[in-house]
């Protein structure tokens, strides 16, 4: 945080517990009261320990969610490396909205090409409740040329909504998940449960009944809380996704219309941009883009501004290669962006 340091902010470490709208009081874990004029939340991502049998808290400890950095990923990680060849890896993806649109299926090319070159005889199965997800063409056409999806020997296998992909439930003492249709065994299982905006977001009253924040889209305040602006993941921002470049976006739009309302004027009117790319092999990657304006109180894709990586008939391999480093100068400079 020097960065942010050396432009003169000030940076406590601390969790919040509490937030008093009426009061304009933050509240701290170490007993702090921070009074404020405008407050901006980034609350992140909450689950819905209630939407599958048998997958709570407790269980997450050994049958990972891993949709939070830290030890939830190393624990993903160490199982992984621990499985047999010739082991199956369930990923139960969760229903829309959720943090991340590709993740799951850039987190099952990512366990596949491990896979392929360390426990080959393994496979990736993907439970899904959708029967389609972002980038589903060029997913699955990536899929076909490193993976082998669609043959017997496919080293990831995705079941959809249609065919019973939906988890009900999961067994964790006998490693088996309960789907729709039937039941099936995994020697790692990787949950992703629904999810709903972070806790500090429900404490504060900030969600409502869908369970994420509604905001005014020009200015990211909360339609429940005056003086109190959500941007990120637990906000309500349909069209634009669940994604951290949007998240960012949001952020600067956020700040430039506190400015101006602290200082008597109006918002400014707002544009936001949305970037996502991901790695289907080391040599292979892929991007979406989306420019977006608000009018008449929505936000709104403007038509021709995006972009999404061509299919393998109208790029090469050199092409998709650059997308590999584009993507990760994407991570480059977004975190200076956001750290200073």
């Amino acid at each position: 945080y020097a960065g942010l340091k050396r432009e003169g902010i000030k940076i406590i470490h601390d969790i919040v517990i509490d937030i008093d709208a009426d009061a304009r009081i933050v509240k701290t874990a170490t007993g702090d009261s921070i009074k404020y004029d405008r407050c901006i939340v980034s609350p992140g991502i909450d689950f819905r320990w209630d939407t599958i049998d048998g997958y709570d808290v407790k269980v997450a400890a050994t049958i990972p969610h891993a949709w939070k950095a830290g030890p939830q990923t190393v624990t993903l990680r160490k199982q992984l490396e621990a499985m047999r060849d010739g082991g199956t890896v369930i990923i139960a993806a969760p229903p829309n909205p959720f943090r991340c649109p590709p993740g799951p299926y850039e987190r099952a090319s990512q366990i596949a090409h491990y896979l392929k070159q360390r426990k080959p005889k393994s496979k990736v199965l993907i439970l899904d409740p959708k029967d389609k997800f972002s980038k589903f063409g060029l997913f699955t056409a990536g899929w076909k040329k490193h993976y082998g999806y669609g043959t017997n020997n496919s080293l990831i296998e995705w079941v959809g909504g249609a065919s019973g992909g939906k988890v009900e439930s999961v067994n964790a003492k006998a490693r088996t998940v309960k789907a729709l249709v039937q039941d099936f065994k995994g020697d790692v299982i990787n949950i992703i449960p629904a999810q709903k905006a972070g806790k500090i977001a429900h404490i504060a009253g900030l969600a409502d009944k869908s369970g994420w924040c509604p905001v005014d889209l020009k200015t990211f305040e909360s339609k429940i809380h005056k003086n109190i602006h959500v941007i990120g993941d637990s906000a309500i921002q349909k069209p634009l996704p669940k994604s951290g470049y949007a998240a960012n976006s949001e952020a600067k739009v956020c700040a430039a219309a506190v400015v101006a309302l602290l200082n008597g004027k109006n918002a400014p009117q707002p544009s936001y941009v949305n970037t996502c790319y991901s790695i289907l092999a080391p040599d292979d990657g892929m991007s979406v883009a989306m420019v977006y304006n608000y009018a008449n109180g929505k936000i709104n894709k403007i038509k021709g501004s995006g972009g999404l990586t061509p299919g393998y008939d109208k790029t090469t391999m050199d092409m998709r290669q650059r997308e590999v480093l584009y993507a990760h100068s994407w991570f480059k400079n977004i975190t200076k962006d956001v750290f200073g």
